[in-house]
């Protein structure tokens, strides 16, 4: 639930492209995801496997101090490519994964569902975030986890403070309604987009909310205002705004849509 005496405000979010998003918290400032690598392709043993399509509309250098980097994973470069791991090096704590965890070493801390992690705020007092449950993609998680890997999404409360959601790579809406059962209704909702789809992976369903699915989860969790992420600059995002904007005016939920 939200924190005792929080204030329903809306958290100020600059999205670079991609799932890249800066936000400051509690005095903290966060960073979703981090890829800042020029447009171009990325291979695996001599096969294309994504495009990037667009750059970033800023780089390392324009984000200033990062405290935590939110990493929904580190597996694909689409989530964290070669620049977003150059810039893990100069960020105190990154928070993913436990198998990312184990993967990214000193400075990485893995978050299992619903553990959580306190974070001392400048001017006293402490963030809490809490990993919560996300799958890339549909169906039950031991069919998903061993083709696309594990996902996590977090939540973000303080005494004082709005609560905010940052989904991650997730496509499960019932996963939603279990975040929103312990935190809804949300403050800002962080949500990655998108439905970014493979022909050869679950029949080509979506393998991250596609818009319809995104208006529902803002629905779900009450959401005051929804930042979408992870829905422009890679081919295989197969809805972009107008496909957001039309479905979240469908849904009546255009006053809470943050595209700016």
């Amino acid at each position: 639930m939200t924190a005792t005496g929080a204030p329903h405000r809306q958290v100020p979010v600059r999205v670079f492209g991609g799932p890249t998003a800066l936000f400051e918290y509690g005095g903290l400032r966060f960073l979703t995801d981090p890829t800042f690598d020029e447009p171009g392709d990325y291979w695996r043993d001599g096969r294309r496997v994504l495009t990037k399509t667009a750059p970033s509309s800023g780089g390392p250098a324009d984000l200033g101090r990062v405290d935590v980097v939110l990493l929904s994973h580190d597996e694909h470069p689409d989530n964290l490519d070669d620049s977003g791991r150059a810039l893990l090096a100069g960020v105190p704590l990154t928070l993913t994964t436990p198998e990312g965890g184990q993967r990214l070493g000193d400075g990485a801390r893995g978050l299992a569902d619903w553990e959580t992690v306190e974070l001392d705020r400048p001017g006293g007092g402490t963030v809490t975030v809490t990993g919560v449950p996300a799958l890339h993609g549909p169906g039950a998680r031991e069919e998903v986890e061993p083709i696309t890997g594990q996902v996590v999404g977090f939540a973000l409360t303080g005494e004082g403070l709005p609560t905010v959601y940052v989904s991650g790579d997730n496509a499960s809406l019932d996963a939603v309604k279990e975040i929103a059962g312990r935190f809804g209704p949300v403050d800002t909702a962080i949500l990655f987009a998108g439905a970014p789809r493979f022909p050869a992976l679950f029949d080509g369903a979506p393998i991250v909310l596609d818009s319809v699915q995104a208006a529902e989860a803002a629905r779900i969790l009450d959401a005051r205002q929804v930042v979408p992420v992870h829905y422009d600059s890679w081919a295989h995002f197969t809805e972009g705004r107008d496909e957001l904007v039309a479905a979240f005016t469908a849904a009546g939920l255009a006053d809470r849509l943050d595209l700016d």
